[in-house]
């Protein structure tokens, strides 16, 4: 991987990801207790001995730059050349700032060329999965391919979620279908399934700058890879798919989005069952963090009713069930639990303190949070609504300011008007 530069997209606002995004980077949000969401992708990054890589950051990035700079930055010796860096919108070569996701390759253009690498990896902030870019490298190589796009096999009831790929025998890719409500086409590798884009992409850099000066200069462009660079190209430059080989080693294969606050919530969820359909402890394929110092987590008091209990659950390092008991619950580091308290299927974010004889249920509750002696939440949706987000599938968002919480935006997308 030495002659590739990795060009991690971690700009997006996420406003589907509302309120957890209202301080914060969608990337930067709180994943599986000790980790963010971005650390999965640069996680693959470094298992695949991709040790150049650079983060365009956009909108609240304060909390993601500092997990960066804390986190990341003695994994690669910049001694040898190695870098994982963040690139902030600079307008070097635009006043707009990044209009799509080609624009925001576009922008930092100087930046990409100057390291001269062959191929350019574009990947995205904010999935979850685990994957080894360098079997995509070498298939991209051996195809003699312009462009690869990394895919994976879907049901085609699920066709309207993806960027659906039309792939002939050999590999190449020969049409596109963006997100349609259904469609004909089947995968040459699984005739019963689709092949959806994963919205990684490998390019010869030779290929992609003038591919993107081109774009840069179509009035009628929406600048995005999927809708309007990748079809644009399709006749002039061969472009062939790499069926994606899931690093997670299950029987089913590993791929979430976690752009809604029920994507999330699920993706979470998954990782407390028994055996866990996404494997965090994996020697094999190790999920890389920043970890700050914390004690270990402590459990106190045994008597009935009151006994500090953790069932089916992550509880992080300076957490403390204090008589309360936890089942399947994903709890971030510095969680206090007190006695008498129940907390199900949630998730628990950083320095979160939750009083006594507390009752609570398919919750988000966010960092710094101090929830009062007998709180309720999760039981009756229509109370929760009246203090703090309640999405139509019943998860409750509970924020530092949730009495005062009041938002156009989050009413526009949590009701169903």
């Amino acid at each position: 991987m030495k002659d590739t530069l990795g060009v991690l997209l971690a700009g997006g606002a996420g406003e589907r990801l509302y309120p957890l995004t209202r301080d914060r980077a969608k990337p930067a949000v709180t994943f599986g207790g000790n980790y963010r969401i971005i650390d999965i992708t640069l996680s693959n990054c470094i298992n695949s001995d991709l040790r150049k890589v650079y983060i365009l950051t956009q909108y609240k990035a304060l909390s993601l730059n500092r997990h960066i700079r804390e986190g990341w930055g003695a994994v690669v010796a910049r001694e040898l050349g190695e870098f994982i860096e963040v690139l902030p919108p600079m307008k070097r070569v635009s006043d707009s700032w990044y209009l799509g996701t080609a624009d925001a390759v576009y922008q930092n253009i100087y930046s990409i060329g100057s390291e001269q690498s062959k191929h350019v990896l574009i990947l995205s902030g904010d999935h979850i999965y685990k994957m080894n870019y360098q079997l995509m490298l070498d298939h991209h190589r051996s195809t003699g391919a312009d462009v690869t796009l990394a895919t994976i096999l879907i049901d085609p009831s699920e066709c309207h979620h993806f960027g659906i790929v039309d792939i002939d025998r050999a590999g190449r890719i020969v049409g596109f279908e963006e997100k349609p409500k259904e469609t004909k086409l089947r995968s040459p590798y699984n005739p019963e399934m689709v092949s959806g884009s994963m919205g990684v992409y490998i390019f010869n850099t030779d290929v992609l700058l003038p591919v993107l000066l081109k774009d840069a200069e179509d009035p009628n462009s929406s600048h995005d890879f999927g809708k309007d660079i990748l079809p644009r190209i399709l006749e002039q430059y061969k472009l062939f798919s790499f069926n994606f080989i899931d690093e997670n080693m299950k029987e089913a294969q590993y791929w979430r989005d976690v752009g809604t606050i029920e994507a999330y919530y699920e993706a979470n969820m998954d990782l407390v069952s028994v055996s866990p359909v996404f494997n965090l402890y994996d020697k094999h394929w190790p999920i890389r963090t920043h970890q700050r110092q914390y004690p270990p987590a402590k459990f106190v008091f045994g008597e009935p009713g009151r006994t500090g209990m953790a069932i089916d659950s992550i509880v992080c390092p300076g957490s403390i069930l204090s008589g309360g008991y936890v089942r399947n619950c994903v709890l971030s580091p510095d969680v206090r639990v007190n006695s008498y308290t129940e907390v199900e299927t949630s998730i628990i974010f950083s320095h979160v303190n939750i009083g006594r004889h507390c009752k609570i249920r398919r919750a988000i509750i966010d960092r710094d949070v101090q929830l009062p002696e007998g709180t309720v939440i999760g039981f009756d949706p229509e109370q929760d609504a009246k203090n703090y987000i309640v999405t139509e599938t019943g998860i409750t968002i509970v924020t530092r300011d949730y009495s005062l919480f009041e938002s156009p935006v989050a009413v526009d997308y949590f009701t169903s008007e």
